[in-house]
C-alpha cells in the first residue's frame, strides 16, 4: 500500500514541476550541418540559448506563437524575450536561431509543443484589481479534465521577483480550485506573468499561461473629495474633485473624468449635461436653472501614463441647486381645494348656529307606547314642573301682577 501512494505522489510532483523544456522538439533536416546546435528553451524567463561551432558576429532570434513573429538581434548564443512583447506559450510555438557568415545563412529551428491532454487545460482565465490593491482571478477547469483534477496558479510580477504560487485559493463545491484571491499587488510597469498547470492521477494536465500588464485589469476607484460652489447670481456652479487613488501613479494628468449632471425629481431622465474634461480636476456648469435641485457624479478613465483606459467606477451622487417650486397650475389647483373645503366647513357652522341645520336635517320622532299612557302622561307633567326655574316664577307672578 506504501508504495502505490509513493509512486502516486512522485507522479504528481513531477507532473507539477515538469522540466522548462517538456516538449521540446528540434528539427534540422534542412540543414543537417548547421553550426548552431543543441537549442534550450527556458519556458519561464523565455530565455533561448545554443552552441555555435562558428563565430558569428550577430544572431537574430525569433518566436512564431500564431499571433505574429517577434525578432530580435544578439550578439552572444543567449536570447531573451522581453515579457512585453513574449507570447504565451500553451498553445505551442515555433523557434530559431539565424546567423549569416561570408554569404551562407545557418539555421536551427525548434517547436515547442505543450504536453498533456488537450481539453484539460483551464479555460476562461481573467483577473480584475479593485480597492487599489486587491486581485481576483478566476478560471474555469477544462472540459476533459478528470474528476480528480487540481489546479496551482503561479504568478511572477516582474522579471526579478521569483515566481510564488496563490495564497488564497477559491474553490468550487468539489474542493477544485478555480480562482485566487490576492493582497497589497503592487501594479508595476513591466508585464506580469501568470500559469496555471494542474495535476491528475489518471491524465497529463496541459498548462495554460498569460502575459498581462496589471495596469489594464485595474477597475479605478471614483474621484475624491468631490465639491459644489454655486453662485445664484451668475447662475454658475464650480465642480471640483480630485483624481481617484492608484498605487503607482500620482500624477493628476493621468486622468480624464465624465462628469453626468441630472434633475433629482427625475433622475432616470436623459442626462441634462454630460461633460469630459482631459487632464482636469474642475468642471463649470452655466445656465443652471436655480429653482431646480441637481445631482452630480463623476468617473474616471485613463488619458496617459499608464492607466487603464476604461471608465472606473462612478462617485456617489452629490445635490446642488435649490429645491423644487410648485408649479403655478399645481399652486392654482391646491388653492381651490382649499377654499372649497373652507366655503364648506364655513356653511356647516353657520347652519348649525342660525337653526337651519336642523330644519334641513329634522329629527325622526320616536313611537308613542300604545300600553303605557297614564305613566308617560305622569313622567311629562313631572318634567315639566321640574323645568320651572325660579326666573320662570317671577314671569307668572309678574303676569299675574299686570292682569
Amino acid at each position: 500500500m506504501v508504495a502505490p501512494l509513493g509512486l502516486i505522489f512522485m507522479i504528481q510532483w513531477m507532473l507539477l514541476f515538469a522540466p522548462v523544456c517538456g516538449g521540446w522538439r528540434c528539427t534540422d533536416l534542412e540543414m543537417p550541418d548547421s553550426p548552431i546546435r543543441n537549442l534550450t528553451l527556458n519556458r519561464r524567463k523565455m530565455e533561448m540559448s545554443w552552441v555555435s561551432s562558428m563565430n558569428f558576429t550577430e544572431y537574430s532570434c525569433s518566436v512564431n506563437a500564431g499571433d505574429g513573429e517577434i525578432k530580435i538581434k544578439v550578439k552572444d548564443t543567449t536570447c531573451m524575450f522581453e515579457r512585453n512583447m513574449a507570447p504565451p506559450l500553451h498553445n505551442g510555438a515555433n523557434f530559431s536561431v539565424t546567423a549569416v557568415n561570408i554569404n551562407t545563412t545557418y539555421s536551427s529551428i525548434c517547436t515547442f509543443i505543450p504536453q498533456g491532454m488537450p481539453g484539460t487545460a483551464i479555460t476562461n482565465f481573467s483577473c480584475v484589481i479593485y480597492n487599489v490593491s486587491l486581485m481576483n482571478c478566476t478560471w474555469h477547469a477544462g472540459r476533459d479534465a478528470p474528476g480528480d483534477t487540481q489546479y496551482f496558479l503561479y504568478w511572477q510580477n516582474s522579471g526579478e521577483e521569483e515566481e510564488r504560487e496563490c495564497e488564497l485559493y477559491v474553490k468550487d463545491e468539489n474542493g477544485r480550485h478555480t480562482g485566487c484571491q490576492f493582497q497589497n499587488v503592487m501594479i508595476k510597469d513591466t508585464t506580469t506573468y501568470f500559469m496555471v498547470n494542474g495535476s491528475s492521477k489518471d491524465s497529463l494536465i496541459r498548462f495554460h499561461d498569460e502575459y498581462i500588464k496589471l495596469y489594464t485589469i485595474e477597475k479605478l476607484m471614483p474621484p475624491l473629495n468631490v465639491t459644489i460652489n454655486c453662485d445664484g447670481i451668475q447662475k454658475g456652479c464650480i465642480i471640483q474633485w480630485q483624481r481617484p487613488q492608484i498605487s503607482h501613479s500620482s500624477k493628476d494628468e493621468c486622468f480624464k473624468y465624465e462628469v453626468d449632471i441630472k434633475h433629482k425629481a427625475n433622475p432616470e431622465e436623459k442626462t441634462k449635461d454630460t461633460y469630459i474634461t482631459e487632464r482636469k480636476n474642475n468642471y463649470s456648469f452655466q445656465n443652471f436653472n436655480t429653482k431646480k435641485r441637481y445631482l452630480v457624479k463623476i468617473r474616471a478613465a485613463g488619458s496617459a501614463c499608464l492607466v487603464n483606459t476604461a471608465w472606473g467606477e462612478w462617485s456617489a451622487p452629490l445635490e446642488f441647486g435649490n429645491e423644487e417650486v410648485i408649479s403655478p397650475s399645481m399652486l392654482i389647483l391646491l388653492l381651490t381645494v382649499v377654499a372649497t373645503l373652507l366655503v364648506a366647513v364655513l356653511t356647516v357652522l353657520f347652519c348649525k348656529r342660525t337653526g337651519y341645520w336642523k330644519a334641513a336635517f329634522p329629527q325622526i320622532p320616536e313611537p308613542k307606547n300604545a300600553f303605557h299612557v297614564l305613566p308617560d302622561t305622569a313622567l311629562k307633567t313631572e318634567c315639566e314642573m321640574q323645568s320651572i326655574t325660579p326666573e320662570t316664577e317671577e314671569i307668572i307672578v309678574l303676569a299675574e301682577v299686570m292682569k
